[in-house]
Order: structure tokens, then C-alpha cells, then sequence
């Protein structure tokens, strides 16, 4: 082959070469594309406390997986147990109003005696903690339409749940069977509202935790608080 052709290939090549090594640092350079996936929300909340060993339980747990969940307190459970109460608010987690006595023949038995209900827990949260709460569940749960009325007005967001760890229907169950209930309840749904209790009498709640996160973790969920 003559010697002007060798030439000619080689200079080809180099060519080639060059693009080649263009093209591949481009493509090295920029991402490739993806979907983004849509993350799934789980918010841990808890009825009926403060209490002092469920509820500091809990709060060990939180603390140590980096999560902030929402509380709703019960006014009349707050003396005695203000440490509590101030350990909730001062890691971060939300604090709602659940009433100031979870007597449910009074509390909806007018619009007046539900409005005083609704501010004696507030005030009670806020004398021990400087924060004025702004979210409501109802002691009992149900749709209450004169009662979610007033609370608009009041300035209150209602919380509800769509799915439950089963302490509050079964206090005998075992850890086992409240992370069952919690995932079975939970299955199907992008944003997950958990009903715990963090009452005296709730321990077996404070065992089951640290499975429930693990579980809902293992499925990629991320944890929030209202």
C-alpha cells in the first residue's frame, strides 16, 4: 500500500479516536435520565397522652431514628407530666388538641361546651410550652359537622387518619400484631396517617415501634409530621 494511503488511514483513525473520546465524555458527564419517583409519607401520630413511661418510650425511639411525629394531647393528663410535654415540643414534634377531658358526652354535647373544651386544652399546652397548637383531632374520631364548622373558624386544621396500629381497639395485643395491623392498614396508600395511643396503658405500643419504622423504611417511605 502506497505510503500517502498509510497516511491517510491513520489520520482517519486519530479522527475517530478523537470523537469517540468526545461523545464518551459527554455521555459520562450528563446524568442519564430517570423518572423521578414519587416518595410515599407516613405521619406517626399519637392520642391521648402525655404519659410519663409510653410516651418518654416513644420519644426515645423518635430521637434515636432521626423522626418527628405529632402528638395529641389530652389537657387533663398535662399535671404532672409537664416534662413531658416540654420534651415533646422541644425535639421538634408537632402538638395538637385531642380535648381537655376525652369525655365525649360533654365535649359534643353543645357548640358551647365544645368551644370550651377545644381552649381549655389549649391554653393547658400552651401555659407549659409557649406554643399555641393549631390542630385538631376529635376524641373518638367521626365526622362532626357543626363541631368542624367551629373549628375552622377558630383557626384549626383537622387531622384525621386512614390507618391504625389497632392499640386502641385491643389492649391485650402483643408488639407482633400492632406492626400487622399498622402495615395491613397502611397497604395501598401514598400518604399514610398511623394511629397510635401513647397512653399508661399503650406499652405495647412503645415496643412495636421501632419495627413499624424499620417496616415502613424497608418499603421506602419517609417520615413527616403535620
Amino acid at each position: 500500500m502506497p505510503k500517502r494511503n498509510q497516511y491517510l488511514i491513520l489520520a482517519a483513525f486519530a479522527v475517530l479516536l478523537a470523537l469517540l473520546a468526545h461523545f464518551s465524555g459527554r455521555m459520562a458527564a450528563e446524568p442519564a435520565f430517570t423518572f423521578a419517583k414519587e416518595e410515599r409519607e407516613v405521619y406517626l401520630t399519637f392520642d391521648d397522652g402525655p404519659s410519663t413511661r409510653v410516651t418518654g418510650s416513644i420519644l426515645d425511639t423518635l430521637k434515636k431514628e432521626g423522626i418527628k411525629a405529632t402528638f395529641f394531647i389530652v389537657g387533663e393528663r398535662i399535671p404532672g407530666r409537664e416534662e413531658v410535654l416540654r420534651r415533646i415540643a422541644a425535639e421538634g414534634h408537632t402538638i395538637g388538641v385531642h380535648s381537655q377531658g376525652h369525655r365525649y358526652k360533654e365535649i359534643y354535647s353543645s357548640e358551647e361546651a365544645f368551644r370550651k373544651d377545644v381552649e381549655a386544652c389549649s391554653r393547658a399546652i400552651e401555659k407549659v410550652t409557649g406554643i399555641t397548637p393549631g390542630i385538631y383531632r376529635f376524641p373518638g374520631g367521626g365526622r362532626h359537622a357543626r363541631e368542624e364548622a367551629l373549628l375552622k373558624k377558630m383557626g384549626y386544621r383537622i387531622v384525621w387518619w386512614n390507618a391504625v396500629c389497632g392499640d386502641g381497639e385491643d389492649l391485650s395485643a402483643p408488639p407482633e400484631q400492632l406492626l400487622r395491623s399498622s402495615l395491613e392498614t397502611a397497604k395501598g396508600k401514598k400518604r399514610v396517617v398511623l394511629l397510635m395511643h401513647d397512653r399508661a396503658d399503650c406499652t405495647a405500643t412503645a415496643k412495636a415501634l421501632p419495627a413499624i419504622i424499620k417496616a415502613f423504611r424497608e418499603e421506602g417511605c419517609v417520615f413527616r409530621a403535620f
